[in-house]
């Protein structure tokens, strides 16, 4: 992890404290948080690497026994399944000379293998080979312990079919952060309701590049306002005065639809939570996770966002959609399934231009972090207040 270091060379401390001033008199934050590439791993250890991002999803490791490189801001990765199909995340360096193990998706047969000098290691990141350690022929050596030189595990946690990590490890439980949000859906849901869901064999994932900051993607997403000139489609059976906006605490906001059908219409019906209420069914609430995870709930499925960031100017959005049981990932609703994918791919397709528009506009030295409108921007605003908080933190307390 980086040190804290002198945040306010870059942005001011000024600027941080007009960020969380009432959402009528605020302004956004500075071009620097979106456009300088000097900030970009500092954002990674003391921005998303504080608290839990989300880096990849469990499908992603589809078998017991298989590992995936993952690169993290810079930062390489790896996941592994071992023969209990438990996900762990390591460091994706061997412990001996600091040699990438993987720069490709795998089936894993035997051992981990260090491509460079033949160290093994098991699933579970334990060290149990060292050929030729002592000379020639010679596997072991006095004073030399496998046990101290086990692959670095990353902090990681699993909920509904995300893969979260926690760079600094000091982050609270990961079950204390999301009770809140599991506790607001469990009214739509149903208790446990979220375990229903399944990873179809169709009509399940997108990705999509972004030539934009991923902070972009998430304001982009907390709010409704855009709707009418940037989603005409969604917006003529969801319009604008359908939705309302969410501010659930400090690591979760999004907006809410009175009227989602578009799923139902796709062609036949996809099954739906059991225990959603009847009066609120075409209800659907739309939450950002802070700091990378998008998430929306509707009655007959739900979709999860990975914002995986690349550069300072650069993100890959992977999004993953679940179903309600096994039934709905059947062949029956494949129609459905790619309808309902087909339909979301057009939304978000929808946003690049506009998120990327942001993204140019903060080369603008006449842009100082814009305005909110009072009504239609608080889960916005929320956001930059929490981003602005963080950057306070990683300035060791001098914002």
């Amino acid at each position: 992890m980086t040190k804290p270091i002198a945040m306010t060379r870059m942005i001011p401390s000024a600027t941080l404290d007009a960020v969380r001033k009432p959402l009528a008199q605020a302004q956004g934050m500075p071009n620097a948080a979106y456009d300088d590439p000097a900030l970009f791993e500092v954002e990674r250890d003391h921005i998303l690497g504080k608290t839990w991002a989300g880096l990849a999803f469990a499908s992603e490791l589809p078998q017991k026994g298989y590992a995936k490189p993952v690169d993290f801001m810079g930062l390489p990765l790896l996941l592994m399944r071992n023969k209990s199909g438990e996900i762990n995340v390591f460091h994706n360096v061997c412990s001996h000379r600091g040699m990438i193990l993987f720069t490709e998706e795998t089936e894993i047969v035997g051992a981990v293998r260090c491509p460079y000098h033949s160290w093994t290691y098991d699933l579970d990141g334990h060290l149990k080979g060292t050929p030729h350690i002592g000379g020639v022929g010679v596997h072991k050596v006095e004073g030399f312990e496998c046990s101290k030189h086990n692959l670095r595990c990353v902090r990681s946690a699993q909920w509904n079919g995300i893969v979260f990590i926690n760079l600094s490890d000091d982050a609270p439980d990961f079950a204390d952060f999301i009770a809140p949000l599991e506790a607001r859906w469990e009214a739509f849901t149903g208790k446990g309701g979220l375990q229903q869901l399944r990873v179809a064999p169709s009509g399940g994932s997108l990705e999509l590049t972004i030539k934009a900051n991923w902070k972009l993607a998430v304001e982009n997403y907390c709010e409704a306002y855009h709707l009418p000139w940037v989603h005409p489609g969604l917006n003529s059976y969801s319009p604008l005065d359908q939705h309302y906006n969410i501010v659930l605490n400090q690591d979760m906001s999004g907006q809410g639809s009175l009227n989602y059908s578009f799923a139902a219409e796709a062609g036949a019906a996809l099954p739906q939570f059991a225990d959603w209420p009847q009066d609120k069914i075409r209800h659907a609430e739309y939450i950002s996770l802070y700091p990378n995870v998008l998430l929306g709930v509707q009655a007959d499925h739900f979709f999860s966002i990975i914002l995986q960031p690349q550069a300072n100017n650069l993100t890959l959005e992977k999004l993953e959609l679940t179903y309600v049981g096994d039934e709905a990932c059947s062949e029956t609703y494949a129609q459905t399934r790619e309808a309902v994918l087909a339909g979301w791919r057009v939304v978000f397709e929808e946003d690049i231009f506009a998120v990327e528009g942001m993204q140019n506009g903060r080369k603008s030295p006449a842009f100082e972090g814009g305005v909110f409108s009072p009504i239609l921007d608080d889960p916005t605003h929320h956001f930059h207040c929490w981003v602005a908080d963080r950057y306070e933190a990683a300035a060791g307390g001098e914002a």
